[in-house]
Order: C-alpha cells, then structure tokens, then sequence
C-alpha cells in the first residue's frame, strides 16, 4: 500500500516587525489590551513590494531544500491562501513559475484560516491515490493586505507569512501513518462569523462567536482526530492549532487532554497569520529541535467559513 509523510517543512516571514505599541499609534489600544485579549505581542508586516506568492515560494524553497529536492521532483503544487493576487494565474502557477518547476499540476485552496490542513490532506489523498509522487503544500497570507487599520479589533490580530511541506510516497505497513486519517466538515450557517469581503476587500469577523464555537466544539472534533490515527491525546508529542488567538489555543488544548505534548503559541511573535499559521508553527517547532524527528503531532485548523480540518502527522 501507498501511505504518504512530510519529508520536509520550511517557513518565512517578512523582515519588518510590527510592535504592539506600534499600533497605538494607529488606533485606540495599548499594550496591555492587546496581550490580555488575545495574546499577541509583534506581527510581521510584508511591504508593497512583497507579494503573497513571493512569501510562499520563499517557504517553499526551503522545505525543499530541506528535502534535499530539486523543483523539478514536484508534479503537484497546492496553495492555501485567502489573500490571492488575481483569480487567475493562481498562487500555485505563480510558486511554480518562481521556483523553476517544469509542469507540475498547480491548484489553490481558499479554506481560510483551516487552507493549510486542507491543502495536506489533499495532497495526501492525491499521493495515495497515484495521482501525484511528491507535492509541495503551502500556506501563505498577507492579511495585512485586507486589514482595516482603523478597526481595533482586527488590525491588532493580523500578520504575514508562509509555512511549505513538501509530502511524499512511502511504504505504508499500517502503522504510525506519516500523515494520517482528515478530519474535515464546517458550519455552513455560520460562514458569516469570518469574512473577507467587499471592494478592496477587508477581514472582519465576530470574535465571541468565533471563540464560543472554537471552545466548546473543537475539543470533541480534535479528539475525534487522533482516534482516527489510532492514538491517544496523551501520547501526542505536539499540540499546533490554527494561531488566531491565545485566549483560544490553550483551553482548547487543555480540553483535548494532551498533557504530555508541546503546544504551539507562534500566535505571541506572529499574529494571526491564517493559512500561514500552522505550518509556520509547526516548522519552528522542528527548526528548534523542540519536536524530534517521527514524533506523533495533531495539527487542527479552523476559522473562515466556519470550517475545520485535522490530521496526526509525523514530524519529519
């Protein structure tokens, strides 16, 4: 059987730094409101001449280097982002074309906050599938880019980067899957409750709906993740949710009942970076050696359209 793992993970963000007091000069707000309500203390900030999928391919390079791969051992090239440049080229092509890639199937994935774990589990079922030997997943967003900075309770959330895995065929004996079982669904009715809309288009949202659904259902749903890995929440090594908020990240990694895993909280020095967010934490948990290599970590993903994807993966 074909089974599938990440062989390498890579992330960017953009050099300019914006503080919490930075942003007291810009709206109504301190310091000390920002880091009670949701935790976040600096945000990065991509310049005008930084496009989004100039931040993807950055991470997308450096997961493959880490593969020690080169562009062309890529046929598939999965992108989520909600931040897109035009609808047409795509965030993939325009990776694809920055990294030298030859042909490979390019395709984007709008699943806001919860793109990236989309984005792998597709990648994963076109894997196992025969569909496609080797893909490049990103997540990448320039939320700065449809903030509305005279909005204090949005503009303080935001930041921007990029987070790449590069996934691959392995022998599968049934066992410790690399990248295991999805587990996906939304709340259609309540799409509402995150938006990216209008002319220029700007991110709105209502955080106490956000935060009551993310508190009280997800714990049951990423719980319901790891069973279908076959393991337990006390055996995960690593706990890396979507990094909206800290108010939100640890009681609910509290209520999974991972007590023995490192739980990511990348949202303090980075923002709210949507699909940018796990992938971006998972890969400096790596970089650090805080995560070691085959261990078991639950990555969960939620927010926009109200919807949700998890999996277990094997850190490579």
């Amino acid at each position: 059987m074909t089974g599938t793992r990440i062989a390498a993970l890579g992330h960017y963000q953009p050099a300019k730094v914006l503080t919490n007091d930075d942003l007291t000069a810009l709206v109504d707000t301190s310091d000390a409101w920002i880091s009670s309500r949701v935790g976040i203390r600096t945000r990065h900030m991509a310049g005008p001449d930084e496009p989004v999928d100039e931040l993807a391919a950055h991470a997308a390079g450096k997961a493959l280097a880490g593969a020690g791969l080169d562009p062309a051992d890529i046929d598939l090239v999965l992108v989520a982002t909600s931040t897109a440049i035009d609808r047409s080229p795509n965030m993939a092509a325009r990776v694809a074309a920055r990294l030298g890639m030859p042909s490979p199937a390019t395709m984007d994935l709008n699943v806001v906050c919860a793109g990236f774990t989309h984005a792998l589990a597709t990648a994963d079922h076109a894997v196992r599938a025969g569909a496609a030997r080797r893909a490049l997943v990103v997540g990448a967003d320039k939320m700065t880019a449809v903030t509305d900075w005279t909005d204090r309770t949005t503009c303080v959330l935001v930041g921007d980067g990029a987070g790449a895995a590069v996934v691959e065929a392995t022998a599968d004996d049934g066992r410790d899957p690399g990248i295991g079982p999805v587990l996906w669904g939304s709340v259609p009715e309540m799409g509402h409750a995150v938006r990216i809309e209008g002319t220029p288009p700007r991110f709105a949202q209502e955080g106490q709906s956000v935060y009551r659904w993310a508190t009280q259902r997800l714990p049951a749903l990423a719980r319901q993740t790891c069973e279908r890995s076959g393991i337990t929440p006390e055996e995960l090594a690593g706990v890396v949710l979507h990094q909206a908020n800290l108010r939100i990240i640890e009681p609910l990694a509290a209520k999974i009942g991972a007590v023995n895993a490192i739980v990511a909280r990348d949202v303090v020095d980075s923002g709210n970076t949507s699909a940018a967010s796990i992938p971006l934490a998972l890969s400096k948990l790596v970089e650090r050696g805080e995560l070691p290599s085959g261990a078991p970590v639950l990555l969960f993903g939620f927010g926009g359209n109200l919807s949700y994807a998890g999996q277990v993966v094997r850190v490579p």
